[in-house]
């Protein structure tokens, strides 16, 4: 019977594993081992990874057992991402049996195997209920919760384990009195787990806990332990124990391994370390062969979201018309309503009402709460939602191929992201987490990686090297870089040897780490929402936010199981519309809407061309600034395109310019083929969209649907594997196959690889192209309105309240300081005097100041206030903060100078309003003698403005410094802005 091994620690045991959970499953392939058991401390987090890898090591058997059957044993290329397997004979498919090493509060350690799907939803029940009483990534489980859910699992006790830095009392020296416990409880179902240390002792060590697991009445089980898949990774692992407990590693003493043996054994390997115990090795396999549970079992149920009698497709279909209805007031087009009849028959068929209902319903909140959102994704450009509410972008732009994410021949869910107002998202998140409950619905997990600096930073201190080094070292990265592009000339630049032995070999270990998973996050917003219990679906623990829960899952994992996400994400511009929207009502009595802003406005689009766009959301950078003019769009799709095509994708490939080229009739529009003209017709024969570029992969290079398929997939995850170069050959010999331009074909795939990192679809860029529209539609229209909402929603974009002032006043805005009687929290807006509307300055843009002491100043105002002492008395403001409020000019209405309103701030230091006087008359209070302070100059009043505000409404800076900047020119300061004036320069 072949070996299985049955207790493998991954690297998803944070900083203690050495190896990819896709690793141990590779070389159980090649080892022939006939299954294995990934069984992370506490967790289950890097299952998934273990059972798409196995699930592709079958996928490539399989395909080389029938091309083997055709054609002998010529098989087809091997994937370069799997090693070579010794001989065909050897090569087989190792089953994943899911587990996980449960570690008490004591240090009694059992790694436990489910045998079903009942057990698999105890177990994580168990892990929940440990890391749920604990604070983040850490989990407190004691022996009777194990007795309490431990039914219908295989019990793998470990003995004589290290017990806890501050064990209790009962620590996991007595493990025999707890493996009784657990043998009384669940009879047959324990195991004693008998590992090798490569100590020399292992044969009398063996000989005794045989003899122990006779006197318990339970049978002994082998096991490897494996720390890692190959013993090259000794290094890394040692390392990685570094970073745990903050040392270096020549520090580790005993902590360190002895040698590179704790890895990933053969059946035949095992067989020779256990010697007369090699019953243990059989005994291995006959408990993996009652653990039958697969995670292909996990069937993920939607919410039914049925009420009453009403069934999900009835509901939806019900909504879905009278959305119909209410955004057509007038009729419906044909092409649209035969568009609706479509859609909701593709989705009655596939069973995905459900999921639209949950997002119609989550928007219907928001729309409930007066809470801007705005839907995205593969599904939300859809007639369904644009009728649900879920977007505001028409399905007339015709941007659009339902089918392209919602069919038949991909047998998973669409894909719907709603954006919502940044200050206002956790009121949403909270409504999902009280509807569903905590039991039904939680955040999915990010995995952080080592990459970049932070593989540079923690091992190089962990291997010994200065902090200047690892300065130098990681001033070489940028982002997701690595070091491999380090050459040795650029390290003696940096005054380095590279020829160092520890250098070195800190440099190998740095490109060996980058991937590792090094903890758990929460993802930005990705909710499951489930029928039943989540927690019996996977494990549920704490988030670092408070009030937040997560599963262990990140995005490509559920994906991999089928699980419903729904992208509940912040845009900060979505709270500025909202804002503005509000305050045109307020102020204009207009009730306006994303899908009513009056659309395709030729004034909107002339100031786009001028390149008009500073606070214009996704068209505010400087790259954007410079294309604009160039691209001159005319039409909404041409925002589409706008939005999309400054990203790296597109700029890596060398799109921009053709497209440009061909967008000004300087270069003929051409297609390669009919076939990819169908394809590329309406971006000009240049791929701008991920759509595309899959379509390209399919259509130009021959990929069957399920290869465009795992190249999707690949292009997910390459920020963490970096795999997409391994479809490159693929798909230059299909390309050249169908006769197509070498240098085409590899631009092509150029963009892909740039999607890589940065993918932008067309759906995406459809929305957004809406919010780009409705944001430069408020700035054309609206300015004052606008940058009232851009100032009430920072921090947000590229431009801090300077520029958006400065940007303000240059579109004829009159903007007001902020005053102790006129001013509140938010900037607000004021009669201007000349019909208009002018900007009145909040208290938020003052640096020291919080949105309570606002609230008390606002509320005890009255009539107004007469004197800085009043304030004091009257809103209980504290001398602190009136100097504060007088260091930023609040009190010029007063007829006081800032030094006069400090000087008059810092006399109240320590002073006690008597309760005789505490409700004085208006105007009445504490009198300082006149004091003659000297008057400030112009320049010393811009530079408190930026240091109490971060803006002036007086001089730029650089209009003091123009004359000496600007031979002959004669300083005219007088010239220079007022406090309610232009600039002058």
């Amino acid at each position: 019977m072949a070996f299985v091994e049955l207790s493998a620690t991954s690297n998803f045991t944070f900083l203690t594993g050495a190896s990819h959970p896709e690793e141990y499953m590779e070389r159980a392939a090649l080892a022939g081992l006939a299954g294995l058991a990934v069984a992370d401390e506490n967790s289950v987090a890097g299952i998934v990874r273990a059972h798409t890898q196995a699930r592709e090591i079958g996928r490539l058997v399989a395909e080389r057992r029938a091309a083997e059957a055709e054609v002998g044993l010529i098989g087809p290329p091997r994937p370069p991402h799997l090693p070579a397997p010794p001989s065909p004979d050897i090569y087989n498919v190792p089953r994943l049996i899911p587990a996980a090493r449960v570690v008490l509060v004591d240090g009694f350690t059992v790694t436990v195997l489910p045998r079903d799907r009942a057990a698999w939803g105890r177990l994580c029940r168990l892990i929940s209920l440990g890391r749920l009483r604990a604070t983040k990534g850490a989990c407190s489980l004691r022996l009777e919760d194990l007795l309490e859910w431990g039914e219908g699992m295989e019990l793998l006790v470990h003995p004589e384990t290290a017990p806890p830095v501050a064990p209790v009392q009962g620590g996991a020296g007595e493990w025999v009195s707890r493996a009784r416990r657990l043998t009384r409880r669940f009879g047959e179902a324990v195991h004693l787990l008998m590992a090798p240390r490569y100590d020399g002792q292992d044969r009398a060590r063996f000989d005794r806990l045989a003899a122990q697991a006779a006197g318990l009445g339970i049978g002994t089980v082998a096991s490897a332990h494996p720390r890692m898949h190959h013993g090259r990774r000794r290094q890394l692992a040692d390392v990685l124990t570094a970073i745990r407990t903050g040392c270096r590693v020549d520090q580790l003493g005993r902590a360190a391994l002895a040698n590179g043996e704790c890895r990933l054994r053969s059946e035949g390997e095992m067989r020779q370390i256990f010697g007369a115990h090699a019953g243990a090795v059989d005994r291995a396999a006959e408990v993996a062969a009652r653990c039958t549970f697969s995670l292909d079992e996990l069937r993920y149920e939607y919410p039914s979201e049925i009420t009453g009698d009403e069934t999900a497709d009835g509901r939806l279909e019900r909504l879905a018309r009278e959305g119909l209805r209410w955004r057509y007031p007038s009729g419906a087009p044909d092409k649209v309503k035969a568009l609706l009849e479509h859609e909701l028959r593709l989705i009655g068929k596939l069973g995905y009402a459900p999921y639209f209902l949950t997002v119609h319903d989550i928007v219907e909140f928001a729309r409930s709460r007066n809470i801007l959102c705005q839907g995205r994704g593969s599904a939300a450009n859809s007639v369904v939602c644009y009728c649900l509410g879920v977007t505001s972008v028409s399905p007339e732009i015709g941007t659009m191929v339902f089918e392209r994410f919602v069919s038949e021949a991909r047998n998973e869910p669409p894909d719907i992201d709603v954006d919502f107002e940044h200050e206002r998202r956790e009121e949403v998140i909270q409504h999902i987490y009280d509807r569903y409950g905590r039991h039904r619905a939680g955040l999915c997990a990010t995995v952080i990686h080592y990459r970049g600096k932070r593989a540079v930073r923690e091992v190089g201190t962990a291997m010994g090297l200065s902090q200047d080094t690892v300065a130098a070292l990681s001033s070489q990265i940028w982002g997701w870089g690595s070091m491999s592009g380090l050459e040795d000339q650029r390290m003696r630049e940096l005054g380095l040897d590279p020829t160092d032995r520890r250098l070195a070999q800190t440099m190998k270990l740095i490109a060996e780490i980058q991937g590792f998973p090094r903890h758990l996050s929460q993802h930005v917003g990705g909710f499951i929402v489930t029928e039943g219990r989540l927690d019996e679906l996977c494990p549920v623990e704490n988030a670092t936010m408070e009030e937040r829960t997560v599963i262990p899952w990140d995005k490509d994992d559920i994906d991999t199981l089928g699980i419903l996400k729904v992208d509940i994400l912040a845009l900060g511009m979505l709270t500025v519309i909202r804002k503005a929207f509000d305050l045109i009502e307020q102020h204009e009595g207009s009730d306006y809407t994303l899908a009513t802003v009056p659309p395709e406005d030729p004034a909107v689009y002339d100031m786009l061309c001028r390149a008009d766009s500073l606070g214009v959301f996704q068209v505010e950078s400087r790259a954007q600034m410079n294309f604009l003019p160039r691209m001159r769009p005319r039409c909404f799709y041409d925002l589409v395109i706008e939005v999309a095509i400054i990203r790296p994708g597109p700029i890596q490939g060398d799109m921009v310019h053709p497209y440009l080229r061909r967008r000004n009739g300087e270069e003929e529009v051409r297609f390669p083929s009919d076939e990819l003209g169908a394809v590329l017709a309406k971006t000009l024969g240049v791929p701008l969209f991920q759509e595309q570029a899959m379509q390209i992969a399919i259509v130009g290079a021959g990929f069957t649907p399920e290869e465009a398929d795992r190249l999707r997939r690949a292009l997910a995850t390459f920020k963490k594997h970096g795999n997409v170069s391994e479809f490159h050959d693929r798909f230059m010999a299909g390309m050249r196959a169908r006769g197509y331009d070498e240098d085409f074909s590899a631009r092509c795939f150029s963009q892909i690889e740039g999607f890589g990192s940065y993918g932008f679809p067309e759906s995406h860029a459809a929305s957004f192209a809406l919010l780009v529209y409705a944001s430069a539609w408020l700035k054309r229209h609206h300015p004052a309105i606008f940058a009232c909402a851009l100032l009430n929603s920072q921090p947000m974009g590229f431009y801090a309240p300077a520029q958006i002032v400065r940007d303000a006043r240059e579109h004829g805005v009159k903007v007001l300081p902020i005053c102790i009687n006129s001013s509140y929290w938010d900037n607000v807006m004021e009669p201007d005097g000349r019909g208009g509307l002018a900007l009145r300055l909040g208290f938020r843009q003052i640096k020291a100041m919080r949105q309570e002491e606002a609230g008390w100043i606002a509320g005890a105002r009255g009539n107004g206030y007469l004197a800085v002492e009043e304030v004091w008395r009257r809103a209980g403001t504290p001398p602190t903060l009136l100097e504060v409020l007088a260091e930023a000019d609040a009190f010029a209405s007063m007829g006081l100078s800032r030094r006069e309103a400090l000087w008059e701030a810092r006399a109240l230091r320590g002073a006690h309003p008597l309760p005789l006087f505490a409700a004085g008359l208006e105007g009445e209070g504490i009198v300082e003698p006149a004091a003659h302070l000297p008057e400030m100059t112009l320049g010393e009043q811009v530079v408190e403005d930026y240091v109490s505000m971060r803006l002036t409404l007086r001089a730029h800076p650089l209009a003091l410094l123009r004359a000496r900047l600007t031979p002959g020119r004669v300083p005219d300061l007088g010239a220079a802005e007022s406090v309610s004036g232009r600039p002058t320069g």
